[in-house]
């Protein structure tokens, strides 16, 4: 059985990141954008990863251009952006596709675990794969919900009480 821990992918400054480094925490997975109407999300994603990373939570960023043409920039402008604007301190990769024939295969995979509701491709930036400590699917979260709405998923499989 695939699980989360069976890829790999490129940190954004580079270098290859082996996720099963990852083996024992609750990952929460999600494509951004730098320019999106959803790009505020950011905020609460540093503050998921700050508040509930010592309990093993981690958060992965994968900015993606699929959509609007919403992230243009390099590695260096996605880093000084995110750094600058929201203090983006959690893992942030190389820039992928999410959808068709040339996305990255932790996102065909993802796609293929939990589809969405029109089907499996990713709808728009910021869609959230949130994953347990065994490196298996358990949730897909649409866009348009905010890190904060799902929080009491990712408490509930990081063990903490309701």
């Amino acid at each position: 059985m695939t699980t989360l821990h069976d890829f790999h992918a490129e940190a954004l400054i580079g270098g290859d990141i082996d996720l099963a480094d990852h083996a024992g925490r609750v990952v929460l997975v999600v494509n951004t954008a730098s320019k999106c109407g959803l790009t505020p999300q950011y905020e609460g994603l540093e503050a998921l990863w700050r508040d509930l990373g010592d309990d093993g939570l981690v958060v992965l960023g994968f900015p993606c251009d699929q959509f609007g043409h919403q992230e243009p920039g390099d590695a260096a402008e996605i880093e000084q952006f995110c750094t600058r604007n929201y203090g983006v301190s959690f893992p942030m990769f190389a820039k992928v596709e999410v959808n068709g024939d040339e996305a990255h295969p932790l996102f065909a995979w993802l796609n293929a675990e939990r589809p969405g509701p029109d089907g499996e491709d990713i709808e728009w930036n910021f869609a959230k794969f949130l994953i347990d400590r065994d490196g298996t699917v358990v949730e897909r979260f649409s866009p348009m919900v905010t890190p904060e709405e799902l929080r009491p998923a990712v408490e509930a499989l990081l063990g903490h009480d309701q």
